[in-house]
């Protein structure tokens, strides 16, 4: 019975006992620029390989934009959409084109294409390094979402053997 007392006390102890410094940071990695860049000239290069006229947004892994490239005859709702998906998908940390099936009308989830900002088009994808999210990339303006998240998957795929930092 002693020994019960005193595993809780020490329990009690250890839990409320004071979070260390250390403890109390979070260290996160993030895209430097150029590789952001990177990765969008080659989602970019990809969907003109298809005769696609695109815009790729590459955001940081809180959602906020790192670059923006548009192609010339690219719509002009592209640079809108592609950065909307790429938040989108840091956002959820779900490719857009996943969330675009479980957010269908009379899904339980249905109500996020109704929050502000989500764009839930296939064509977002989220950038990964040692498992931690690090970015995100959007493509928009290619002949549906498959096409998109293609070009955006190439971008990620152009990076992928530098994100080991």
């Amino acid at each position: 019975m002693i020994d019960r007392i005193g595993l809780a006390l020490a329990a009690i102890a250890v839990l409320a006992a004071p979070a260390r410094a250390d403890d109390a940071l979070v260290t996160t990695k993030s895209l430097s620029p150029e590789l952001a860049l990177d990765a969008a000239k080659a989602a970019l290069g990809e969907c003109r390989k298809q005769g696609f006229q695109v815009a790729v947004a590459v955001v940081d892994r809180s959602g906020l934009p790192q670059v923006m490239l548009r192609d010339r005859f690219a719509g002009a709702h592209t640079p809108t959409t592609a950065a909307g998906k790429a938040w989108t998908a840091v956002s959820f940390k779900t490719a857009t084109g996943e969330l675009a099936d479980m957010t269908k009308p009379g899904m339980p989830q249905s109500g996020l294409r109704n929050l502000p900002g989500v764009v839930v088009l296939g064509g977002g994808l989220i950038i990964e390094a040692a498992g931690s999210l690090v970015a995100g990339i959007g493509v928009s303006g290619a002949p549906g979402g498959d096409a998109d998240e293609a070009c955006a998957k190439a971008g990620i795929d152009a990076i992928k053997d530098k994100l080991d930092f």
